[in-house]
């Protein structure tokens, strides 16, 4: 039987992304759409062919699984409501804008044993995830170089409207898709150091637990010329470089449903609620690190 899932959320990721890979996927099921606005579940679920929801517990109380594409401030609550119900978690990232938010979604699951991936797009793009791989097995990484610059505030762009982008910047909005990234080839990060710059950018300086250190710069209001995705490592095997994803999007989701259903079915990964909370945790530092100048260890 396919993978009954409820989708949380109406907005653009919902709607371009989540509802329609869902629907496509042939092992899943998308029975219906719960959002804050009603009339935007309405039409998503029209669209989607399923059923609009005005109450959260009914629309658990009918499925096997949740995706979720809410605001990482609303995020935790209908993580950890669903995992409390027993339904699998495709949450997306940033998991939360706490640590202690993203500790109560991580209590949940582990409490519930029930599955969970957290969408980290590069992680699910195939050309990505083999270089990020081989990257790790080869080691000897003395240190690495991000720069995720993007300009979302443009016009016609579909994310510039978000009101927790506009106010969390390109730290928690980019930065999890960078750290995403650093994090499996050095290792878990020991302190992090934090300047702003221009246009609310943000340069972070990060120490590894391994002894490695990684610079990592971040915008999501860059000036249009100066869009950037660049990642790459350096150590004894001499400088690699991290490739663009290659691949449609909802390609990509439609590899984390097959993730969270091998997971279901007893297989084990590494994106899940414990690296999504990983990665806040970096975030969170970073962000401590910037209000106050300092160094902050984790």
């Amino acid at each position: 039987m396919p993978l009954r899932f409820g989708l949380f959320g109406t907005g653009p990721w919902a709607t371009a992304t989540q509802g329609p890979a869902i629907v496509a996927h042939p092992d899943a099921e998308l029975v219906g759409v719960w959002g804050r606005d009603p009339g935007k579940a309405a039409v998503l679920a029209e669209a989607t062919g399923s059923r609009a929801y005005a109450d959260i517990d009914d629309l658990l109380g009918d499925v096997d699984a949740v995706a979720v594409a809410l605001p990482p401030d609303v995020q935790p609550e209908i993580a950890e409501r669903a995992a409390k119900a027993g339904r699998h978690l495709l949450l997306d990232k940033p998991l939360a804008l706490t640590v202690e938010a993203a500790d109560r979604v991580v209590a949940a699951v582990d409490a519930a044993g029930v599955a969970s991936v957290v969408f980290f797009t590069a992680r699910f793009q195939d050309n990505v995830t083999a270089a990020l791989r081989e990257l790790a097995a080869v080691g000897g990484w003395q240190g690495g170089r991000v720069a995720h610059l993007a300009s979302i505030f443009q016009p016609g762009n579909p994310y510039g409207a978000s009101p927790w982008r506009r106010t969390y910047g390109g730290l928690w909005d980019v930065g999890p898709h960078a750290l995403s990234q650093v994090l499996p080839v050095l290792g878990p990060v020991a302190e992090v150091s934090a300047v702003e710059g221009p246009r609310s950018t943000t340069n972070l300086v990060l120490r590894h637990e391994s002894g490695a250190v990684s610079t990592v710069t971040l915008s999501v209001d860059a000036p249009p010329a100066a869009v950037l995705r660049d990642i790459t490592f350096f150590g004894e095997r001499g400088v690699r470089e991290v490739p663009r994803g290659e691949g449609a999007v909802l390609v990509a989701f439609g590899q984390a449903i097959d993730l969270l259903i091998a997971e279901v079915a007893g297989a084990r990964h590494d994106v899940g609620v414990h690296f999504g909370r990983e990665v806040v945790g970096v975030l969170a530092a970073a962000e401590r690190a910037r209000e106050v100048g300092k160094t902050v260890k984790l």
